[in-house]
């Protein structure tokens, strides 16, 4: 095996019996899902499924009730807080809509990490966060507005600039296309790849976004009946006889989709 394909073969996110509770609701039962360095994994379920509490649950937003969590080898559930802010600072998460600070400025809102993160001084923190305003497409002057003055599209792009202000090599992205129009979306879609092309990223996105999976994703992961009920690529989810799966990926959105990509 070639370094480059046992590289891309390496799981940098290992995920074995995993249960979120939430009262008397399961959202997870014996969950297992490995996401391997350099692809963009899209993961999609229907409403209620546990998608963007995967993804917190994985960041350490959410505490299983049990199962195992690595990420590049580390057992993050056990680690202590000088291990977690070292693997943190090894990746980065765009939530809906951005999630930046409203009283601070877009660059002030990317300096935010690496503030926290590093020593360096105020001066190249600043002309470092203007690098990554421009990483993502965002004019210069943008650097100087607050999120409110900014539209939903710009927000995303500033949102991302944030995720990769610490140069992460896994990317997590939580419905990233929600609330852009098709134009917009696919402009973003276009964006990630080209980001993870260029800087080597892992890419794990919650989507809903048919177009998306076909644009972007090398595997995609159904969660189904509280666990991940299939993992593979677009052929893979379409050769599937799983009643969700069938409908969702061979419905009218999933044919447009289709014939779009085609």
């Amino acid at each position: 095996m070639t370094v480059e394909r046992e590289r891309a073969s390496e799981v940098v996110i290992r995920i074995r019996g995993l249960r979120n509770v939430f009262g008397a609701q399961v959202v997870h039962d014996g969950l297992n899902l490995d996401v391997r360095r350099g692809e963009v994994l899209g993961v999609v379920g229907g409403s209620g499924t546990g998608k963007s509490v995967l993804l917190r649950t994985i960041i350490g937003l959410n505490r299983p009730a049990e199962g195992s969590i690595s990420v590049f080898g580390e057992d993050v559930l056990a680690a202590d807080e000088e291990q977690r802010r070292r693997i943190e600072r090894r990746w980065g998460v765009l939530f809906q809509d951005g999630a930046l600070f409203s009283s601070l400025t877009v660059l002030e809102n990317i300096e935010v990490p690496l503030r926290e993160h590093t020593t360096l001084s105020h001066e190249f923190a600043r002309n470092l966060a203007a690098v990554k305003i421009g990483l993502v497409g965002l004019p210069p002057e943008a650097g100087d507005k607050y999120p409110s003055q900014l539209s939903g599209g710009m927000r995303k792009r500033a949102g991302l600039a944030r995720a990769l202000a610490l140069d992460p090599e896994i990317l997590f992205l939580d419905e990233p296309t929600a609330g852009l129009d098709p134009i917009g979306a696919a402009a973003f879609d276009a964006l990630i790849r080209q980001l993870q092309q260029a800087l080597g990223l892992t890419v794990f996105m919650v989507t809903h976004d048919l177009d998306s999976l076909h644009a972007i994703c090398d595997r995609i992961a159904v969660l189904a009946e509280r666990r991940v009920a299939l993992i593979g690529t677009m052929d893979a989810m379409l050769q599937s006889d799983h009643p969700w799966i069938r409908s969702y990926f061979h419905g009218p959105r999933g044919r447009a989709a289709t014939g779009a990509a085609a």
